[in-house]
C-alpha cells in the first residue's frame, strides 16, 4: 500500500523533546535554535531521517518552522495548516503563529535580547532566508550562529537511517530528450548567466537533467543528490554510490563524474580556490554552500537554478505521456466514482476505506508506480481542512447527507496526475449547491482564460476568485501549482497564486486549476483539474499572440451539486463540452456498468 495512514502524533512527547533540545542548547552555549521542516534540498517531501520539525513538535504538514529561544518556543505554519497544527501540536509547549501574518522574523524581533546566540543548520536554511534572519539578529544585538551539527539530530535517539532508494534510468520515449543534450543546453544557460558552473540542489532538477528516477522520498521518484554543472565540460553528480546498480553507474559515468555527497563541500572549496564564478539559487541553496565557495575565494552569481524553467516546459514526448496518463487515470477514476456512488449511501464507507479502494482501481491499470501524494480524504468537517491527512485514529464514516472531498493523484512512468472532486452523499443543501457552483464558476473562469504571451500566474489568480469575492468568500491556498513529468506533483517555478510570482506562463507548462471554499467545521469544496498551457486560437482582428489552457484531467464534476441557474450560457457550454469529452475519452476503456454510470454523470444540463 502506498497511502500512509499514520496514527495521530502523541502530543505528550512534546515537552520531553523540547527539554532535551534545551539541554543540548545549554551544552553548546546557545540560547536558541531554528528547526525548519525542509531538508538540505528544500523539497516538499523529505525522508523520515530529515523530519526534524515533526519529531520535535508533532506537526506533519509540508511547510513550517519551529523556533526555540530562551523560554519561548513557537511553531509557524501557513493558512493551509491552521487547523492541523492545533490538532497535532501541544500548544501549551509551542505557541502557534501564522507563517505569513506573524512571521518568524517578527517573532524573533520580539523575543531576542542583546548577547543571545541563535543556532541554525546552514545546510537547511537558504541564503536568502539567512540574510533576513541575520538582519533581525543584528538589530536585536544577537548573533546568528551556524552549528557544526544539527542539535535535533544530537537528541533524536531513534532517528532513521538516510534512504538508499535504487536509481533507475528514465526511458527516452518518456523523457523526450537525451541527457547529454540537456546537459549541453543547461551549460549554455549557465554561460549566459556569466557563470563558469552552477550548483544544483533540487533532486527533481537532477533527475530531469540526467534522465534518472529514484525512490528516496515518498510518492515522488527522486534520488536525493547534488550536482555541479559547468558551463562547458562534464558535470559532477554527488550521490550515494550504493543507490547505483552497475548498469546505471555505467550510463551515468558516461555523462558525469560520480562522487559521494560527502565530497560536495570539498569540491565547492576547490572551485572557490580556483576563483570560479558559481551560479547559485539563493532561494533554494543552503547557506553552507554559499560559504564554502565565497570562503575559499570564489564568486557566487545569484540566479534561478538553471534547470527549473526548462524542466517545467514539457516537450512533445512529455506532453503525449501526460495525455496518456490522464486518460488511463481517468478510466480508473470513473470506475472509482461509479463504485462510490453505489456504495456510499449505505453509510459503511470511511475516509480510509475510500482511499484504499481508489488506489486499488489505479493499481488495476497495471502501470501505477505510486500515488503522487497522500490522498486528502475528508468528509464533512474534515473536508474543511484543505490539506487534511487522514489517519486510522481520525478516520470518519461517510454518512448520508454530507459532502465528501477527495484530492488524489498517481505516478505513472509517462506522467503525473492530481485531481480533486467534491461529491454529494445524499441530498446536498441549497447553501452547499450555491457554494459549489461558485467554485465551479471560478474553475471555469480560469479554464477558459485567454491571456497574452508574457502573462504570469499572479495576473490570472483573480479570475479564479472573483465569483467567490462577489459573495464575500475566498480560499487560503494557491489556485494553481506546476506539475512534473513523472516527478513532483508540485513543481516550480510558475504558479497561479496571490503572491507576486513573475514567472511567465509558457506553452508546455502543466499547472493545476483548483479554487475552493471551506466552511470551518462543516464541509469543504474543491474542484481541481490539471491544465496544459497551449497557444490560443487566433481571433479575427486580434493583434497579439495569446495563450490558453487545455484540461488534461478527465473526470465528471458532480452535477447534483451544480445550481445551473447560477451559470451563464458560456459556463453551461463549457461544462457540457467538458463532460462530452470525458465520456468520449473514457467510455471505450471502462466496463459496461461504469459506462452506464458515466453516461448519466456526464449528461447534458
Amino acid at each position: 500500500m502506498f497511502q500512509s495512514f499514520d496514527t495521530v502524533n502523541d502530543k505528550t512527547r512534546g515537552p520531553a523533546r523540547l527539554a532535551a533540545l534545551r539541554g543540548e542548547l545549554a551544552s553548546r552555549g546557545l540560547d536558541g535554535f531554528l528547526v525548519p521542516r525542509e531538508d538540505a534540498h528544500q523539497g516538499e517531501y523529505v525522508p523520515a531521517s530529515e523530519c526534524r520539525l515533526e519529531w520535535l513538535t508533532g506537526f506533519s504538514g509540508s511547510a513550517g518552522v519551529a523556533a526555540v529561544v530562551g523560554e519561548a518556543a513557537a511553531v509557524f505554519v501557513d493558512g493551509r495548516y491552521t487547523i492541523q497544527v492545533r490538532e497535532q501540536v501541544d500548544l501549551s509547549v509551542f505557541k502557534y503563529r501564522h507563517l505569513h501574518e506573524q512571521p518568524l522574523t517578527s517573532w524573533l524581533a520580539e523575543v531576542l535580547k542583546p548577547g543571545m546566540k541563535v543556532g541554525y543548520d546552514a545546510m537547511l536554511h537558504p541564503v536568502s532566508q539567512v540574510r533576513k534572519l541575520k538582519s533581525v539578529c543584528d538589530e536585536a544585538g544577537a548573533e546568528l550562529v551556524a552549528v557544526e551539527s544539527n542539535l535535533v539530530d544530537s537528541v533524536w535517539d531513534d532517528r532513521p537511517e538516510p534512504p538508499l532508494g535504487a536509481v533507475h534510468l528514465h526511458p527516452l520515449e518518456f523523457a523526450g530528450e537525451e541527457a547529454i543534450t540537456k546537459i549541453a543546453r543547461i551549460g549554455k544557460i549557465i554561460g549566459e548567466k556569466k557563470a563558469e558552473a552552477a550548483v544544483l540542489t533540487q533532486p527533481d532538477s537532477i533527475a530531469w537533467l540526467f534522465n534518472i528516477r529514484g525512490s528516496d522520498v515518498m510518492h515522488t521518484p527522486l534520488p536525493l543528490a547534488f550536482a555541479i554543472v559547468p558551463a562547458e565540460g562534464k558535470p559532477t553528480l554527488f550521490i550515494d554510490g550504493r543507490k547505483l546498480a552497475s548498469e546505471v553507474r555505467e550510463a551515468l559515468s558516461a555523462l558525469a563524474y560520480i562522487k559521494e555527497p560527502s565530497d560536495l563541500m570539498a569540491t565547492l572549496t576547490i572551485l572557490g580556490k580556483d576563483k570560479k564564478s558559481v551560479l547559485l539559487d539563493c532561494s533554494l541553496a543552503g547557506q553552507a554552500l554559499h560559504d564554502a565557495i565565497v570562503g575559499a575565494g570564489g564568486t557566487v552569481v545569484e540566479g534561478a537554478e538553471p534547470v527549473l524553467l526548462p524542466k517545467a516546459i514539457k516537450n512533445a514526448a512529455e506532453i503525449e505521456g501526460a495525455r496518456n496518463a490522464h486518460i488511463r487515470d481517468g478510466a480508473a477514476y470513473a470506475r472509482f466514482l461509479a463504485w462510490f456512488d453505489n456504495a456510499a449511501p449505505s453509510g459503511d464507507l470511511t475516509e480510509v476505506s475510500v482511499v484504499e479502494k481508489l488506489e486499488e482501481f489505479r493499481r488495476d491499470t497495471g502501470m501505477l508506480k505510486d500515488i503522487s501524494f497522500d490522498s486528502i480524504s475528508g468528509v464533512g468537517p474534515h473536508g474543511a481542512i484543505c490539506h487534511y491527512r487522514v489517519s486510522y485514529e481520525s478516520d470518519l464514516p461517510i454518512k448520508p447527507n454530507t459532502l465528501y472531498l477527495i484530492d488524489s493523484g498517481a505516478q505513472y512512468e509517462d506522467g503525473t496526475t492530481d485531481i480533486t472532486r467534491t461529491l454529494a452523499v445524499g441530498e446536498p443543501t441549497q447553501q452547499q449547491r450555491r457554494n459549489f457552483t461558485l467554485v465551479l464558476k471560478s474553475h471555469i473562469a480560469l479554464a477558459t482564460a485567454r491571456f497574452p504571451v508574457g502573462t504570469c500566474g499572479a495576473q490570472l489568480d483573480t479570475l479564479a476568485r472573483i465569483e467567490l469575492w462577489k459573495a464575500g468568500l475566498d480560499f487560503d491556498h494557491g489556485t494553481g501549482h506546476g506539475v512534473g513529468s513523472y516527478l513532483g506533483v508540485h513543481e516550480g517555478p510558475a504558479r497561479i497564486a496571490k503572491n507576486n510570482n513573475q514567472v511567465k506562463l509558457e506553452p508546455g507548462m502543466i499547472l493545476s486549476n483548483e479554487p475552493g471554499y471551506y466552511k470551518d467545521g462543516e464541509y469543504g469544496i474543491r474542484i481541481e483539474n490539471l491544465e496544459l498551457v497551449t497557444p490560443a486560437t487566433e481571433i479575427d482582428g486580434g493583434e497579439r499572440p495569446m495563450l490558453g489552457f487545455q484540461s488534461l484531467t478527465l473526470a465528471p464534476i458532480d452535477l447534483r451539486l451544480v445550481d445551473t441557474s447560477l451559470l451563464t450560457g458560456v459556463e453551461l457550454e463549457w461544462l457540457n463540452t467538458y463532460h462530452k469529452r470525458v465520456f468520449d475519452s473514457l467510455a471505450p476503456l471502462v466496463d459496461d456498468d461504469t459506462k452506464s454510470w458515466l453516461k448519466q454523470a456526464t449528461r447534458t444540463v
